[in-house]
């Protein structure tokens, strides 16, 4: 009998920002730069096919019943990744922190004209107030966590590939 063959086959496709800007429900997203944006490391101007897969995988639903040794890394669908991964839309600078300019923004691209200024100012300023526990005027990743304990973010955070 006859030796199956194996082959190997390198996939090299690269991605670009504007490659993603093609994407109809990215391109009508009001944060679908920032989206876009976490795809790629500042400076970086391609993506690689296993790095865009494994930046995807975010967005799977969490499962639940696959068991890990100590010696795994958590999953990127995972609770604390897929969180890591929001947090990361709204800290532009990557200092570690929201900062109030930076939960503006995201409010600006997200709400558009359907409030004032003012009423925008107001959120923000709720939403620190709420989330920033040592008072510090900004939303570490701890405190983004922590205020997001009772949202459901693998229902928000998942898109079905397959069904």
């Amino acid at each position: 009998m006859p030796k199956p063959c194996r082959f190997h086959i390198k996939l090299s496709v690269w991605f670009r920002a504007e490659d993603f800007g093609a994407v109809r429900e990215l391109a009508m997203n009001p944060i679908g730069d920032r989206i876009i944006g976490a795809f790629f490391s500042p400076g970086q101007e391609t993506l690689d096919f296993p790095t865009f897969v494994q930046i995807l995988s975010h967005f799977r639903p969490t499962d639940t019943n696959r068991a890990r040794d100590g010696m795994q890394q958590e999953p990127a669908s995972s609770r604390t990744r897929k969180l890591k991964f929001a947090f990361q839309l709204y800290d532009q600078d990557r200092d570690g922190k929201i900062s109030r300019e930076e939960l503006l923004q995201v409010l600006r691209a997200m709400l558009e004209m359907q409030v004032t200024e003012e009423q925008l100012q107001s959120i923000a300023e709720r939403a620190i107030q709420e989330a920033d526990l040592d008072k510090d005027d900004a939303i570490s990743f701890e405190e983004f966590r922590k205020s997001l304990e009772k949202v459901n973010i693998d229902q928000k955070m998942s898109i079905r590939f397959l069904r």
